[in-house]
């Protein structure tokens, strides 16, 4: 059977973030999770759908992308495809040629998981390795020691408290109540939860998403944000600390984080919270 390219739909979006869910194990490589899936749907049902693209053959998804971005596809593999010649001949084709409707002309760039053959193929057609990220684990099988910081689990009615400090952490970011609303109401978003943590003066000073893949999977954060104002006094520390409780709980095996390698500040926090990091993964990107 052929290799089908498709846009999911919003109906499809289960079976895509299902897969995500199958494919995550500790051990394998950073790669495209549930949780990125759930960050994205802040936007909605209907541009998430429309961002996600998945390969299938004979009816099963064998791998799944999602355009963070016009110009970047995230993407991952079935573990047992991740040397299947067809799929990532199939695959080079789509992100190469701009027809295909997965990628434009131009500078763009795929995230895909480290030793899989489209890595390969794509470096044979001049795909060229980007910035380096630095993933990072902390492992949950003992228990993780509570923060000493107040937190609280950032329901419905703290949607605009949780959003002004995600404003707050990035400089771009367009993130509301209202997108913290629609990204709570998306399907990933059942095995997620989303902490805010006070200082003494009960300031809102940090933040954290936490997506669980289902017991036994590890788990991720995103987004994990500090409060501009508040920077400098262990609240990213405690909230990671905090995240990773959360994820035990909800029964994840691990706690996964990837951050660009240049942002030491970020990778310095995660290492304090009991994280250790993984060997650097890059996005390949085109000029042209």
């Amino acid at each position: 059977m052929a290799i089908v390219l498709g846009t999911p739909g919003v109906d499809g979006l289960g079976e895509a973030v299902g897969a995500l869910r199958e494919w995550q194990h500790d051990g394998a490589p950073m790669q495209l999770h549930p949780g990125d899936v759930g960050w994205f749907w802040r936007f909605g049902a209907a541009a998430t759908a429309a961002a996600v693209r998945t390969w299938s053959r004979d009816g099963r998804v064998l791998a799944v992308g999602m355009l963070d971005g016009p110009e970047l596809l995230r993407m991952t593999i079935a573990p047992d495809a991740y040397q299947d010649e067809e799929l990532a001949r199939r695959l080079v084709e789509d992100l190469t040629e701009p027809g295909r409707g997965v990628l434009p002309a131009g500078k763009v760039n795929v995230e895909a998981p480290t030793g899989v053959l489209v890595q390969d193929l794509l470096g044979e057609h001049g795909w060229q390795a980007d910035e380096p990220w630095t993933p990072l684990r902390r492992d949950l099988t003992e228990p993780v020691r509570a923060p000493a910081v107040r937190i609280e689990v950032a329901g419905p009615e703290l949607a605009h408290v949780q959003a002004a400090v995600v404003r707050a952490s990035f400089d771009r970011s367009t993130f509301t109540g209202e997108r913290r609303h629609a990204m709570a109401a998306g399907l990933p978003y059942a095995d997620a939860r989303s902490l805010v943590a006070y200082d003494d003066r009960d300031n809102a000073v940090a933040t954290v998403t936490v997506w669980s893949a289902g017991p036994g999977k590890p788990g991720l954060l995103e987004p994990m944000g500090v409060h501009r104002d508040h920077r400098g006094h262990g609240h990213g520390r405690a909230i990671s600390a905090a995240a990773a409780a959360a994820l035990r709980e909800m029964g994840s095996s691990s706690a996964l984080v990837c951050t660009p390698s240049s942002n030491v500040g970020a990778v310095a926090t995660y290492r304090s919270a009991g994280f250790r990091p993984l060997p650097e993964v890059r996005d390949l990107y085109r000029t042209a």
